[in-house]
């Protein structure tokens, strides 16, 4: 097998090992590797553009910034021709799974998009396969061409085995023994148990203080302005789930960074708009102020990098240069990493990205090496991507459906029954209880067609309990057919949606042989399928096939009429954003975490 190229983190030597090299680089004692010439700068130290400078490179790492035209030795000069060169992005909050791809294949889009670093929460694949995922992601992190940092996932399960069945279980000593094992395990993940930490939940505290002993800050999750006191002053110092202006503010004013969350339009995650507001209506400081992506698809990320993040930031009022410095020096600073990424300081990694007077990135070189050159990756990256990390065999065997299946529907009621439903609504996030009388027709057709119902249903995939929950979605949009997935957030048991029995089995069917995925059924036969056969949750294929298979996913979806995109639909299980949920263990009530049955007495 041809050894494959050195392109990783580790490509660059640590700072305190080249402190002497540098110095000698930058006082023109030593030869630099490379300069980049001819460039104006974005400054992240000062949010202003610099004319004419040039970059000098040593080892991987930036040696000095002068006026362009100073070196006149015999190192490789490339002229930028007066292009725009910033240092390369930092997305302070992610998580790679929702990308349905690999860590080492997300760093293709990454690159593409001028993004360097990324620290991303690996709750997902810790929801299924507990510490053994979340190393196994590690260990894919560490053979990528990305920086790649990790906030220790906080909240497995989400909630408790009282409400859901998840396959991973980290306890406050496992989270320690990440910390401790791991160094780039640089903060804990978003605490999204706000309710319970807010109620001061001992599981919940005992998780948090471990990040705090070993003093690492603690991200979070939360909805509503009433918990922002007690969250703070719990010790969680950042959230991306600021919905609006308002609550922004108030974080803001607890001492908690705020990460504006922007996604594509026709998806749950796009607040920055609203959220925006505290630095554009109210005044704020944009100082602890960062813009994140959250979760991309496959061909999401290619389209919807964190660039695109950081140029709606500036179409909605932002200079560009404080908007960039809000995707690279802020996250760096956040994370205490700013003495290594975010700016054209000495001794920084020359992570760096040309860009066009729009901020669209043309090039990007990762520790010195250019991996993308006019928006295409070079063959050097190829080579890097082209002998991906290898998840181990138990990671390829996690769908454990319960066999024989039990029924997929509710049975019809007798008679007139009360109904609590789960209207949906763009854009997905948040879901609404709807308790209406329902007085059934003969069959089950019709019922639904009358009252603009689908069936959902939730089962158990870990090989645990094989529960398996009914519900009714009001307003999901479903013509004919079924949709399925195996991403239900967190627990990431299989969730289904249809109008009839018979395609819904043929959905599961199809998520069980595949060892995970999510599809689309029409008359009985599969019409889209993106395969996701590691933990149920990831491809191993490249971003650019996935991207492929995603758009051909969306296309049958919307054909099929659902209201709500299927990375909404993946969200109808998440047990800890209001109001109403299902798990398999039934219809769950947020935030007063009870359950419900579907039917109650008229």
């Amino acid at each position: 097998m041809t050894e494959k190229p050195n392109l990783t983190r580790f490509s660059v030597a640590p700072l305190a090992s080249m402190t002497r090299q540098l110095a000698a680089v930058a006082s023109g004692r030593a030869e630099p590797d490379r300069v980049l010439t001819g460039a104006r700068l974005l400054s992240t130290y000062s949010d202003r553009i610099l004319p004419d400078r040039e970059v000098w490179i040593g080892g991987g790492r930036i040696a000095a910034v002068m006026p362009a035209g100073t070196y006149r030795g015999p190192a490789e000069r490339i002229d930028l021709g007066g292009g725009l060169l910033a240092p390369g992005l930092v997305d302070p909050h992610l998580h790679i799974e929702s990308s349905m791809v690999t860590a080492c294949a997300y760093a293709e889009a990454a690159l593409l998009n001028g993004t360097t670093t990324i620290v991303c929460d690996s709750h997902e694949i810790g929801n299924v396969l507990d510490v053994n995922g979340v190393e196994w992601m590690l260990e894919d992190a560490r053979q990528a061409p990305l920086n790649i940092y990790l906030t220790v996932p906080s909240t497995v399960p989400a909630t408790s085995p009282d409400l859901e069945t998840a396959g991973g279980d980290l306890t406050a000593a496992k989270i320690a023994a990440l910390f401790d094992q791991w160094p780039e395990a640089i903060g804990l993940g978003e605490k999204m148990d706000f309710v319970a930490v807010c109620e001061g939940d001992p599981r919940a505290h005992a998780i948090i203080a471990a990040s705090l002993e070993r003093g690492r800050p603690v991200s979070g999750h939360i909805y509503g302005r009433g918990f922002v006191s007690a969250y703070a002053a719990s010790g969680v110092t950042d959230t991306h789930e600021a919905i609006d202006r308002d609550i922004a503010d108030d974080l803001l004013e607890a001492g908690i960074w705020i990460y504006l969350r922007g996604g594509p339009p026709t998806t749950p995650w796009h607040s920055l708009p609203k959220a925006i507001g505290t630095v554009l209506d109210y005044g704020a400081s944009a100082k602890r102020v960062c813009v994140c992506t959250d979760d991309r698809d496959a061909q999401d990320l290619l389209a919807f990098g964190l660039d695109w993040v950081v140029r709606e930031a500036v179409r909605l009022g932002i200079p560009k240069a404080q908007a960039w410095a809000m995707g690279s020096l802020h996250p760096a600073t956040r994370y205490g990493l700013d003495g290594e990424i975010g700016g054209f300081g000495g001794g920084r990694r020359a992570d760096l990205v040309l860009l066009d007077d729009d901020l669209v990135p043309q090039s990007t070189w990762y520790g010195g090496e250019c991996v993308v050159k006019d928006r295409s990756i070079t063959p050097l990256l190829d080579a890097a991507l082209s002998q991906p990390y290898r998840y181990p065999a138990p990671a390829y065997a996690t769908v454990h459906l319960p066999d024989p299946l039990p029924g997929l529907v509710p049975a019809l009621p007798a008679g007139p029954v009360r109904v609590n439903a789960i209207r949906t609504t763009l854009p997905g996030i948040e879901l609404t209880h709807e308790v209406f009388d329902l007085t059934p027709s003969a069959d089950w057709p019709t019922t639904l067609a009358a009252n603009d119902l689908t069936f959902v249903t939730v089962i158990e995939r870990h090989g645990r309990s094989g529960t398996v929950a009914h519900g009714l979605l009001r307003a999901f949009g479903l013509k004919r057919g079924a949709v399925a997935s195996s991403v239900g957030h967190d627990s990431h048991n299989v969730i289904v949606a249809g109008l009839n029995e018979a395609d819904m089995r043929v959905a599961l069917d199809a998520i069980g042989t595949i060892q995970g995925g999510v599809c689309v059924v029409e008359d009985g036969a599969v019409v889209a399928l993106v395969p996701l056969p590691v933990a149920g949750l990831l491809s191993d294929k490249r971003v650019t096939a996935v991207a492929g298979e995603v758009r051909v996913l969306k296309d049958a979806w919307t054909r099929a009429g659902c209201t709500i995109p299927y990375m909404g639909f993946n969200l109808i299980p998440l047990s800890v954003i209001p109001e109403i949920r299902i798990t398999d263990k039934g219809l769950v009530l947020v935030p007063g975490m009870r359950i419900v049955p579907l039917f109650e007495a008229s």
